[in-house]
């Protein structure tokens, strides 16, 4: 299933220059992930007790989920899903990450998910 057009909204902590010759350096849980197109899986989170979306092959990260939360400060270096409605938030959190995980478990059995990471 490809999904093409606007999902929802998503927030990332602070973007940073960072990798191989580059000036920024990363600072854990505060740092947003390069931009990229990575591919996902749905794999069981021991930290939020669930299923959720994982992020594989991100240079210079790991772990790094799609949840939910409302602000920055709740990302720890991850990919919040909600309604940009506030400046610097997302809400709804819980309602868009519900649907983003239910149409992930709905493609075909072997289908690949990819997600493009872009600073706008």
């Amino acid at each position: 299933m490809r999904v093409a057009g606007f999902f929802c909204d998503t927030l990332e902590p602070t973007r940073r220059d960072i990798g191989p010759g580059r000036p920024g350096r990363k600072l854990p849980g505060r740092t947003a992930i390069p931009e990229g197109r990575y591919p996902v899986a749905v794999t069981f989170s021991p930290r939020f007790g669930r299923w959720l979306p994982l992020l594989l092959h991100v240079p210079m990260f790991t772990g790094v989920r799609i949840h939910a939360g409302n602000t920055a400060e709740d990302t720890a270096g991850c990919i919040l899903v909600g309604k940009n409605a506030r400046p610097g938030m997302v809400l709804d959190s819980q309602i868009w990450l519900r649907r983003l995980v239910k149409r992930l478990g709905e493609r075909p059995e072997g289908e690949g998910v990819w997600i493009t990471v872009r600073d706008s």
